[in-house]
């Protein structure tokens, strides 16, 4: 990216860096943000194939998938790589178009992605398939020698989540938890929810320690009780007083 940058001025050039870095920094926290900064970047570098790549990624996240779709074909013609080829078919999905995905998960650009790009692509087929209803057939397009592979790759987290997904929803339950447990083993960064799904399978719960309304509702509780209290010994307090002075009297 700071190759590509190099062909522009240099104060134009750092002006459009700052907003790709902000893109980076907020894509995943903040993406409405990370879109803004996308555009401005647009704005002062429509040519370069690197700032169309991060204004698509911007347009996916916020889920303005033609918009996505176009800019990622756009970088695609500047750079001629095939890199983006399966978030291309995944916008496809997100247009509604689950056929056009699986199409291009048959074109010959699947071949030319590296490892990590055709298991990408082979999630987006599976989610296209799932689409189109065929339960059956995205099981069978995420069964692979990634997938058996004990092998741990920063994809493989997402692989196993999908697999075991696809299984839950085919009524496959045994094998889903059997394959959540396997994502979570490998999925150190947080990536998937297994987690939680797992949990879920097992019937557990998580409640919340400290719930600030209860706390506050026993607070005024225990504030009523002493209050009470309170009233309870003066009242008794004027009765004694009251028969003392009676028995003086008498």
């Amino acid at each position: 990216m700071r190759q590509e940058l190099m062909s522009l001025p240099k104060g134009l050039a750092e002006d459009v860096s700052r907003n790709l870095v902000m893109v980076a920094q907020l894509i995943d926290e903040d993406p409405e943000k990370a879109y803004g900064y996308s555009r401005v970047a647009l704005r002062l570098a429509s040519r370069v194939a690197a700032v169309r790549e991060a204004a698509g990624f911007a347009a996916y996240a916020t889920q303005k998938y033609s918009e996505a779709l176009a800019e990622f074909r756009a970088a695609r013609r500047m750079s001629g790589g095939v890199e983006l080829w399966p978030v291309m078919a995944d916008c496809e999905r997100g247009l509604g178009r689950p056929e056009r995905a699986l199409a291009m998960a048959g074109e010959p650009e699947v071949q030319k992605l590296d490892k990590a790009g055709q298991v990408e692509m082979r999630l987006v087929a599976a989610g296209a398939r799932r689409d189109l209803g065929q339960l059956d057939a995205a099981i069978v397009t995420l069964q692979s020698p990634e997938l058996a592979s004990s092998a741990v790759h920063p994809w493989t987290a997402r692989l196993r989540y999908a697999y075991a997904d696809a299984l839950l929803a085919a009524g496959r339950e045994r094998e889903a938890r059997e394959w959540f447990a396997k994502a979570l083993e490998a999925d150190k960064d947080g990536a998937t929810d297994a987690s939680d799904r797992l949990a879920e399978m097992d019937g557990v719960e998580f409640v919340d320690a400290f719930d600030e309304s209860e706390d506050e509702s026993d607070e005024e509780s225990d504030e009523s009780g002493v209050v009470d209290v309170e009233l309870d010994v003066d009242e008794d307090d004027e009765d004694d007083e009251d028969e003392d002075r009676d028995g003086d009297k008498g």
